[in-house]
């Protein structure tokens, strides 16, 4: 019996040894470098694993990057400064692109809208839209039980007293999980340089919004008359906004009569040309309206009729002190 044990312990040992060695032939011959780029993207990715950048990880975003499968500026969450530091570990340019916000499409919180239900569940959104839709009477309107709050792992969102999301912008990294999270859709990426915006998602006829929202678009197109760019359509009975055609004028805001459009930039009272212009030209080329004239090297005009005063023309303008502008604060 003790020389089975032994031919078996022999025999299951050589057989250990002979798998190893083969183990370590195919290793040797099969064996894959890693590029060492990977090891470096990695080290300078933010860590989080978020999967804004659409990979598993900052680990698959760094192998994918090397490969070539992946764009330098993938990360939303590093932004620019990452995407320059990327473009020098890969020997490339990389493409800069302004920041974006997540803004919430909907003012309607406990204050402005109707609640004829009370809802007792799971808190959550979703939970509550397949449950009951919410205990508000409109069914565009943001629910306020913070999917999107837990979604956002950097704690960029909070819930307001009154009962709706507020982005703090300087903690935003435009990751797109909020966006995913809310089962209502009203969460969107904006460019941090927009300063209007629709906060209302309902498709209701006006008659409805009236009724259940105090805030509400109620599709009286008086924005999108006003618009001077036409940035502004009419979609099922909802103004919605083009941002590529924007300019931040907000005078769709001072028209609406619920509110429901928002302007958070700063409005100017007075506008005018001074005498140190040279006629360069470059306000007449970036006025969207317009509204200025002048030949070239000579003192150009405001025609204060046409201007919406809008600024566009003082930011385009190189010289300091040609345009002299005034801010109603």
């Amino acid at each position: 019996m003790d020389s089975i044990y032994i031919y078996s312990l022999i025999s299951m040992g050589g057989l250990g040894a002979l798998l190893a060695a083969g183990l370590g032939f195919a290793a040797k011959t099969f064996y894959v470098e890693r590029d060492q780029r990977i090891n470096q993207v990695d080290d300078v990715l933010p860590g989080v694993n978020c999967g804004a950048c659409g990979y598993a990880g900052c680990s698959s975003f760094a192998e994918a990057l090397v490969a070539g499968d992946a764009p330098i500026n993938g990360c939303p969450v590093g932004g620019d400064k990452l995407a320059q530091l990327l473009g020098e570990i890969m020997g490339s340019t990389a493409v800069v692109g302004e920041k974006k916000i997540a803004q919430v499409l909907c003012a309607g919180g406990r204050k402005e809208t109707r609640h004829p239900a009370e809802y007792r569940g799971i808190q959550s959104c979703r939970a509550a839209m397949m449950v009951s839709g919410g205990t508000k009477s409109c069914q565009y309107g943001c629910l306020g039980l913070g999917d999107c709050v837990t979604a956002c792992p950097f704690g960029a969102i909070m819930i307001s007293d009154n009962g709706l999301p507020v982005i703090d912008p300087e903690k935003c990294t435009a990751c797109n999980k909020c966006v995913l999270a809310c089962p209502r859709e009203i969460i969107t990426l904006v460019a941090q340089s927009k300063e209007n915006h629709i906060r209302c998602s309902s498709c209701d006829p006006g008659k409805v919004v009236r009724k259940i929202c105090e805030v509400g678009c109620i599709g009286c197109r008086l924005c999108v008359k006003t618009c001077p760019v036409d940035a502004i359509t009419m979609e099922n009975n909802l103004a919605v906004i083009d941002y590529s055609k924007c300019i931040n004028c907000g005078l769709c805001a001072d028209k609406c009569p619920t509110g429901a459009i928002e302007f958070n930039g700063r409005q100017i009272a007075e506008i005018e040309i001074t005498d140190k212009c040279v006629g360069c030209t470059r306000c007449v080329k970036a006025c969207p309206v317009a509204a200025i004239s002048g030949e070239l090297k000579s003192r150009h005009v405001i025609a204060q009729d046409k201007c919406i005063k809008c600024g566009i023309c003082y930011e385009a303008c190189k010289v300091k002190g040609a345009i002299s502008v005034q801010y109603l604060d």
